[in-house]
């Protein structure tokens, strides 16, 4: 396959819509406490036995390990890496995108989780003819952790372990928000992908990561979510600086200077998985960035 059309599809918006309607709240449940919702509007009760669990979403499988929950995942992607030493005994059931219809039914799983941005829909679509519970999650903003930590606390009864969390991630957040007003606001380029070169637009994760600590990506537009990009374009104008992503191209040392040359802009590799990777590792993620935007701006003189 062509790479723009490879890179096409991995980053195709999987809009996840042949669910069941959201189950109502009980009339007994007491109104202090909100129901447990994923992101298609499901409502999901406690588990009340030992869940088998299938992750096809790489800093979700991160997350369940965070939470303890390692001994109940059965399955995962070849892309779930973290943390590694736990998961070597977790079965592989393919990739994010390709996932193996037939390793999952084996793995008889009580609960899947999958993601709108990562995963296809057609797949959801067949996983969730034998999968009792799908928990679909689309954190948008680093703020949306919260919610997913409560989600998966509350159904997989580490409701102590997620709040941990949740104490944690806000303290990252007060950490990005006081790099952001110590320093001038940048706009920045912030770059995925090379021949062609694609970059990521204002309505992403990787955006609002960014801006949480004063970097504002341009383009400014919200749509395709990944753009690809013309070095001549008249807005690179208004960018500060440019970062070459680890993730999903491995941009190295050896990019800098062409990206230098190409921009005339200074240029630095950036952590994709500080940037793009939610759940628990949005805690780590938000200090790293945060440290970054302290470091160099110590180095332009800001």
């Amino acid at each position: 396959m062509a790479p723009r059309n490879r890179i096409a599809a991995d980053f195709r918006l999987a809009i996840i819509c042949r669910m069941s309607p959201a189950k109502p709240t009980p009339s007994h449940a007491s109104p202090a406490i909100a129901p447990l919702t994923d992101a298609v509007g499901h409502v999901h009760r406690t588990v009340t036995a030992v869940p088998r669990i299938v992750s096809l979403v790489p800093s979700l499988t991160e997350l369940l390990c965070a939470l303890g929950l390692v001994d109940a995942l059965v399955g995962r992607t070849g892309f779930c890496i973290h943390p590694r030493d736990a998961l070597r005994r977790v079965r592989k059931v393919g990739g994010t995108k390709d996932v193996k219809i037939d390793v999952v039914r084996a793995l008889a799983p009580t609960h899947l989780i999958v993601n709108i941005d990562e995963n296809r829909r057609e797949t959801v679509d067949a996983l969730a003819e034998f999968v009792p519970h799908v928990i679909v999650t689309h954190p948008c903003v680093p703020h949306d952790n919260l919610e997913l930590y409560r989600l998966f606390g509350g159904i997989f009864a580490r409701e102590a372990e997620a709040a941990a969390l949740a104490d944690r991630l806000r303290a990252a957040l007060a950490d990005a928000d006081t790099a952001a007003r110590e320093h001038t606001p940048e706009s920045v380029l912030y770059l995925i992908w090379r021949q062609p070169w694609m970059t990521v637009s204002r309505a992403t994760y990787i955006s609002a990561m960014l801006r949480a600590v004063g970097w504002h990506t341009l383009p400014v537009q919200d749509a395709p979510r990944y753009p690809e990009l013309e070095w001549s374009v008249p807005w690179l104008e208004g960018v500060d600086r440019v970062f070459l992503s680890s993730e999903p191209y491995r941009f190295t040392a050896g990019h800098v200077a062409e990206v230098e040359s190409l921009a005339a802009r200074p240029a630095s590799l950036i952590d994709g998985e500080m940037a793009s990777w939610y759940g628990n590792r949005a805690i780590e993620g938000l200090h790293y960035l945060a440290n970054l935007r302290r470091r160099l701006a110590r180095r332009s003189g800001d």
